[in-house]
């Protein structure tokens, strides 16, 4: 049984030709998916007793009754639907969460419950995405932010699976390339029963690109929870740099890290025991970091290797999965990385909620809104050159009222931005209560 949007929703006749032409281009690469898989093995990216869940195979079996499929690229989307899987395993719905990447993988089976069943997206040919719709038959699908793949998409539709975007984002770097091709993006969009957007911007570029019912809930990575972590391993860490003034810089990208460990050296004049953290965003460049680390004449620690910072670490490189919680415990000033180059910046909120002082690079597209408000009400530091890296930084290290009060601004913004879950819950209202309606009758 499909809910009544679903089953209302008008198709268009024809597809346009670069989304035909994408489908025969997806179906004739299937031959070549062996070598694919064989390089990203390679690289790591691929788990290799999971790679037949690419290919739409799954070892799972599909669970008893309605199933919520909920998709999103990697780590982020997959954190920013922690509450609101909570929220649906309360009502007794059966989740699948998809996502891309090993180490979206890692965090789902941390994060959430064994009865969360994830799996990894098939790639996007019209006959891996027919064997995994086949197998798991989803009774709703939630599309998480912007990750829209075509084939996926419209297989979906043609079986009438209701199909909701959530937390729907379109950067200011996307929408001019989406404008330029109407025809494509409005064909995908225009299969979702709603869209659910973060802001009033991207509420607007998605009913400009074609989105049907457009509605503005909110970021739900404001009401994210905060990562949790493992108070023996925080008690260890604590021991260990006691003491000493710390800066974490959080998610950090290539091109980053050199200006991090100048940053380090320019402030350890002032402050001889600090000890700056990295955590870069994928844990794979730890040894690369180590390197630049030592190059620069300073010491470093991988965690990794199951290092911990020493009395003699200059800067510990902090390249593991799942760990952010911990190390926002540790320290109350966090650089968030992503923000010093064209990246558009990481989610500071998860920061804020344990207690850290933000600073911040110029570019943060990624989360406009959230830095706006931050900046606007004295909740973060904006640094738009290395001088002036070193200079916020220093001056929090020196200044813990000035740290109290960013922090204390930083605190109410996220509180006054929140509640994306409540009005995501109430929009997806009449597509749970199919759901329920289907329970009652499956249990009758």
């Amino acid at each position: 049984m499909r809910s009544s949007a679903a089953r209302g929703r008008k198709m268009p006749d024809t597809l346009p030709m670069t989304l035909r032409m994408y489908q025969r281009l997806a179906s004739g690469l299937v031959p070549l998916a062996p070598a694919l898989i064989k390089r990203r093995l390679k690289q790591g990216k691929e788990d290799p007793a999971r790679v037949g869940e690419r290919r739409g195979l799954s070892r799972d079996v599909r669970p008893h009754g309605p199933l919520v499929w909920i998709h999103g690229a990697s780590v982020g989307e997959v954190l920013a639907a922690a509450a609101l899987i909570e929220r649906l395993r309360d009502l007794n719905l059966r989740i699948l969460l998809t996502s891309g990447t090993v180490t979206s993988a890692a965090v789902a089976a941390k994060r959430f419950p064994p009865d969360v069943i994830h799996q990894y997206v098939p790639y996007d040919s019209p006959r891996y995405v027919a064997r995994f719709l086949d197998h798991w038959k989803p009774s709703l699908a939630l599309f998480i932010e912007s990750d829209l793949w075509p084939n996926l998409i419209l297989a979906g539709a043609t079986r009438r699976v209701p199909m909701v975007l959530i937390n729907g984002r379109m950067s200011p770097r996307s929408f001019p390339r989406w404008q330029r091709m109407y025809g494509t993006i409005s064909a995908l969009l225009s299969r979702f029963d709603i869209c659910l957007a973060q802001s009033k911007t991207d509420a607007e570029r998605f009913s400009a690109l074609g989105g049907r019912d457009v509605l503005t809930t909110g970021n739900l990575k404001l009401d994210v929870p905060a990562p949790p972590a493992d108070p023996a391993k925080l008690e260890r860490l604590m021991a260990m740099t006691r003491g000493r003034p710390i800066i974490v810089a959080a998610s950090t990208h290539p091109g980053e890290d050199e200006m991090l460990v100048a940053a380090h050296r320019s402030l350890v004049g002032f402050f001889p025991q600090l000890l700056t953290v990295i955590v870069p965003r994928h844990p794979d460049r730890g040894s690369s970091i180590a390197g630049l680390i030592t190059a620069s004449g300073l010491k470093p620690a991988l965690r990794s290797r199951e290092e911990l910072p020493t009395a003699t670490t200059d800067v510990y490189v902090a390249d593991t999965m799942g760990e952010l919680g911990l190390f926002y415990r540790l320290s109350p000033i966090v650089f968030m990385g992503g923000s010093l180059i064209r990246h558009g910046g990481q989610n500071p909120i998860e920061a804020i909620k344990l207690g850290a002082a933000i600073v911040h690079g110029p570019h943060v597209f990624n989360f406009a809104d959230v830095y706006e408000a931050l900046d606007a009400s004295g909740g973060a530091r904006q640094a738009d050159t290395q001088e002036l890296l070193v200079k916020q930084l220093g001056q929090l290290l020196a200044d813990p009222a000035a740290r109290d009060k960013l922090q204390h601004a930083g605190a109410g913004v996220v509180e006054q931005l929140g509640g994306a879950l409540e009005r995501t819950m109430t929009a997806l209202e009449p597509y749970l209560l199919q759901l329920r309606i289907e329970m009652g009758a499956a249990n009758a």
